[in-house]
């Protein structure tokens, strides 16, 4: 299908130049990363910038680096690359696993997980994995810089904190000291390129506490701190993940659509759950 509307476009080349076209065009322009989500979305009538402003001739910002326990994954980041990292793989193995779910391999060559939390779709699959790993947005425009939790920054479906004339350089996470490993789940209908009908992501650490986040079962991702707090410190037994599972009735809220039913998702969702709170500890456990 093609794009019904026609735009302007610049490719910009350094920083300074994209954010000096966005501080010029504002709310009139987006910024075009993999444009996997933007191709789609213009396809289906979203709104069409005045002028896209594409980002991919900004080689600093296609960088994955470890700063003593600071994680740093630049905005140009595709979860391909996540997946050959070896950096990713041993020491942000939720996201590793996460990134291998994400639609295609043509789809992850393009696709930028900074550019999937813009899009902030209900069903990405970068939020649960951020989430438990208390991850920190940060922004640039011209004018200053800003630093954002990622607790803060999905504000409503497709909606974010950014601001009009800010450009997301990357995402930082602070590795736990302590031993730590994750897992995630994610509900899809067929084997391949599939949207999340439901997902869950879970942080077991080494002190005995837990992470918990749930994605496409609300209108944004969330952690669950009532869940966290329930199993942390508990010996994590069959009746335990039992009880916790029914909490999940209270603090997610999936919907019926024409991937799944609200009920199905709930039913699932404690299912993916405990898989994963089981896969992580058995993970911690051969650390």
């Amino acid at each position: 299908m093609p794009i019904p509307e026609e735009f302007d476009y610049i490719k910009a080349h350094s920083l300074e130049e994209a954010l000096a076209l966005l501080s010029q065009y504002g709310k009139k322009s987006k910024v075009l990363a993999g444009g996997t989500d933007m191709a789609n979305m213009l396809k289906q009538g979203f709104p069409v910038p005045e002028m896209m402003i594409d980002i991919k001739g900004i080689s600093a910002l296609d960088c994955i680096t470890l700063d003593g326990q600071t994680l740093f994954i630049g905005s140009l980041v595709t979860f391909s690359s996540l997946i050959k990292s070896a950096l990713i793989r041993d020491r942000f193995n939720i996201l590793w696993d996460a990134a291998h779910l994400v639609a295609s391999t043509g789809i992850r060559n393009r696709a930028t997980m900074v550019g999937n939390i813009c899009s902030a779709v209900a069903c990405m699959d970068s939020a649960a994995p951020l989430l438990v790993h208390e991850a920190t947005i940060h922004l640039k425009s011209l004018k200053e810089e800003r630093v954002l939790p990622v607790s803060q920054w999905f504000v409503d479906n497709r909606k974010t904190a950014i601001h009009e004339d800010e450009l997301v350089t990357g995402v930082s996470v602070v590795l736990p000291t302590q031993k730590y490993a994750g897992a995630y789940q994610k509900l899809m209908r067929y084997s391949g390129e599939d949207l999340s009908q439901a997902n869950v992501g879970v942080l077991a650490l080494a002190d005995g506490t837990f992470r918990v986040a749930f994605g496409s079962v609300g209108p944004v991702p969330k952690r669950s701190p009532k869940i966290e707090h329930f199993l942390n410190g508990k010996e994590i037994t069959d009746a335990v993940l039992d009880e916790a599972k029914v909490m999940i009735e209270t603090v997610i809220a999936p919907i019926t659509d024409v991937r799944a039913t609200k009920e199905y998702r709930m039913h699932m969702t404690k299912v993916m759950f405990e898989r994963a709170v089981k896969e992580a500890m058995k993970k911690l456990s051969n650390l």
